[in-house]
Order: structure tokens, then sequence, then C-alpha cells
């Protein structure tokens, strides 16, 4: 009797990035997140005040999609006008971006230790944070995807009451200070939204449970219909009911500052979820691939620097070394 034989094939699909254009109407990502100062310390150096915050990251990298997007968020007079100019020049629209005369802007700094993957924090001044009420622009009322990203969530709960309509998906990220000290309004907000990306440790604590294939199950419970499960340099899982995606961290050589690195993967994700118009499990494991993609650019400088300077061309070579790092053929007997 002949022994029946399959070959299996994992490849990941041709992906591509087609340039900005406004020759036709683009689908809208409206992002909410912190737009900040941080001061950074690594093993490999240090920084003064320099750009941050997760809707800054999220922004830089979703303006590498055919989309229009938006950022409501709140800063000081003292944030410099050559900052909003930058935003502007990637196609973000600030309208939503609240300036409070005489206030001073968001401030984080903190200390990586030499693996990089834990720090300590060394100042937050809330600051204009503190009293931060958020205003979704008119012309984002009414929008395709919603990114919410890393604030309380009484502010993120707050921008899904502006909108007319309701979003095609709604991602949430959140984190373990939350769950410390308002797990009620995070569980409230978690009803409303259709992802949310967490890393393992927030995962395992949110939900209760060690293995992450029954946390992200407990997680579904609570209301996303899809989790993602961030692990750094280990990658991230996509969880949907009982299917489960997983795509690797690009190995580099050097890793200098993991500082955003999760929220420009939120912003890759969202991103191309906007632009593609696609929310299917399909299509969320192609955005999972294009969020650790632009991460894995992020951590290679100092803040925000890698991602300003970020071209097309250095997007799409290593979208190719993801597809060769997760393609195999096995012959299965």
């Amino acid at each position: 009797m002949l022994k029946s034989k399959a070959i299996l094939n994992f490849q990941t699909k041709r992906l591509s990035l087609p340039l900005i254009s406004n020759s036709r109407l683009m689908n809208k990502l409206l992002i909410v997140g912190t737009v900040a100062f941080d001061a950074i310390e690594t093993p490999f150096g240090k920084t003064d005040k320099i750009l941050g915050g997760a809707g800054t990251f999220i922004g830089l990298s979703a303006s590498h999609f055919n989309l229009q997007s938006a950022i409501v968020s709140v800063v000081g007079e003292d944030f410099p006008q050559e900052y909003i100019d930058l935003l502007k020049s990637k196609n973000i629209d600030v309208t939503g971006l609240e300036v409070v005369k005489g206030g001073k802007t968001f401030f984080w700094s903190g200390k990586y230790h030499n693996d990089l993957n834990s720090r300590d924090t060394l100042v937050t001044e809330l600051n204009v944070l503190a009293d931060f009420k958020p205003v979704v622009p008119e012309n984002f009322k009414k929008t395709d995807v919603v990114m919410l990203g890393n604030l309380h969530p009484l502010v993120q709960s707050s921008v899904l009451d502006q909108l007319t309509e309701k979003p095609k998906l709604v991602v949430l990220d959140t984190m373990n200070f939350w769950m410390d000290c308002a797990l009620p309004e995070l569980k409230e907000v978690m009803k409303r939204v259709d992802v949310i990306t967490i890393n393992d440790e927030e995962a395992r604590q949110l939900s209760g449970e060690y293995a992450l294939v029954k946390a992200a199950a407990k997680i579904q419970e609570m209301g996303p219909k899809y989790v993602v499960i961030k692990k750094g340099e280990h990658g991230a899982l996509l969880f949907h009911d009982a299917h489960v995606f997983f795509a690797p961290a690009l190995p580099l050589e050097e890793v200098f500052d993991p500082t955003g690195a999760g929220d420009t993967f939120a912003g890759g994700f969202s991103g191309f979820i906007t632009q593609s118009e696609n929310i299917s499990f399909e299509n969320m494991k192609r955005a999972i691939v294009h969020g650790s993609n632009l991460a894995s650019f992020c951590v290679e400088k100092f803040g925000t620097e890698r991602m300003v300077n970020l071209t097309k061309e250095e997007v799409q070579n290593r979208l190719q070394q993801f597809k060769a790092l997760t393609q195999f053929d096995i012959e299965l007997t």
C-alpha cells in the first residue's frame, strides 16, 4: 500500500505597502494616546527630553500606510512647534491635539536594565495629562478604525462615546497599571472593543491564568474577539476563538532602545487593517507581521529617531526578511 504524502508549505504572502496618495478617498484611523517628552537611559547611552508618547509612536508607524489618521491628545505650551510640524508632515491630522496655554507636557523618564527587558521609572509628571478631556475632531467622529492607546480606561471610553457611528474595528492597548488601579473601568471599556493588545505578563495578570492559551480565552470572555499578546523579542501571538497565530520578532544585531516598540507595533497593526479594509482573522495575521516589522525598526535608535526617517524601501526590504524567516517546506508522510 502506498503511503500518502503531503507537502506543508508555510509561506508568508508578499506584503506590500503602497505609497500614500490623495488620489482617492482614504480610510480613516483615529489614534488616541499620549504625545509627550521622554528621557531615556539604556546601557548604550542616555537622552535629555525627546519626543515620545504612545500616540506619537502609533501615528508615526501608521503613517506608512495609505490612510487618513488623526491623533487625539494634549500637550503643554512647552511642546515645540517643530514636533507638531513633524506629525503634520507625516500626513497626521493634529486638530485633535490640544495645546494648553501655560501648561507643561506629560513627561516620563526611565532607565533600562542590561537585558533591556526590564526598566525602572525614574520620573512621571502627568502635567496637562492629569486633566485631559479628549475631543474627537468632527471629521473623525465617523471613522473606520480606532486605536485606543494606553490611557486611563475612562478616557478611552469617552472617545468611543463621541463617535457618531460604530467603527469597523476598535483596538485597545492597556497595561498593568490600569489593572491595578482602574480594573472595573478597564473591564467596562473592554466590552466595547474588538481587539486588545497586551504583553504576556499583563495577560496573565488580567486573566489570572499562567498559560497564555487559557489567558487569551478568559480575556475573550471579557469582550474582545481578538487578543494580541506581545512577547517582546520573542514575537507576538494572535488569538481568536480556537485559532492561534504566532509571528516571530526579527532577530536584530543591535537593540538600542525598546521604548515605544509596543506602540509602534500597534500602529503597524491598526494601520494595515485600516488600509486593507479587511478585519478577518487571516488579514489580522498579516497585520501582526506588519506591526512586528515596524517595531523592529523602532528599537534601533533612541525614541522616535528611527521612525522619523524610516523609508518605504527599508520597510519593504525587511518585510522580505520576515518572509524568509517564516518560510519552509516540510514533507509529511
